[in-house]
């Protein structure tokens, strides 16, 4: 693979080498692979992997506020501004922009439409304060997980934390 990856730079030729440049452009992958040798990589695998469930549900329950958040601005505005509001879908892009906080020119002119908006406001940072909740809380517990657990021996497994006794080829 990393002949592969070099052998264009050395190849007198003038015909196009696209699919080899992509081939060294893989070579970035190799960077992945450091994870194993680093302890804070592989505590943030191991919560990613832990916490999948929590992680994935998230999406989900996003996309839920954001149609209802559509769903809603556009019943209560569609009438005070029907070329703004035009429909459910068109209002997703007025939602997915209040609830990340970006800020757009479409803005609720009736006082039920800018309370609706500012609550999707508020909404906006929690949704997206949860994943930061979860992993915070997963890198704690592997971290205290790691602190707690006892010392065994990689070759048989018993106890590093008892005193040795007689055992063979054992250090304490």
């Amino acid at each position: 693979m990393d002949l592969l990856a070099v052998l264009p730079a050395f190849l007198p030729v003038t015909f196009d080498l696209r699919f080899l440049r992509a081939v060294r452009m893989m070579r970035m992958l190799r960077v992945a692979k450091l994870a194993r040798y680093s302890k804070a990589l592989k505590i943030i695998r191991g919560v990613l992997e832990d916490r999948r469930d929590e992680l994935l549900a998230t999406p989900s329950v996003l996309l839920l506020v954001v149609v209802l958040a559509s769903s809603l601005m556009f019943e209560i505005e569609h009438d005070a501004q029907p070329t703004v509001y035009t429909s459910i879908p068109a209002t997703l892009w007025w939602a997915i922009a209040t609830l990340t906080t970006m800020g757009i020119d479409i803005r609720p002119i009736t006082p039920l439409g800018r309370l609706l908006a500012g609550c999707i406001a508020i909404c906006g940072m929690g949704l997206f304060a949860i994943p930061a909740g979860i992993l915070g809380s997963g890198f704690v517990e592997k971290y205290m997980a790691q602190r707690t657990a006892k010392k065994t021996c990689p070759h048989c497994g018993k106890s590093l934390d008892q005193p040795s006794e007689g055992r063979a080829g054992h250090v304490a």
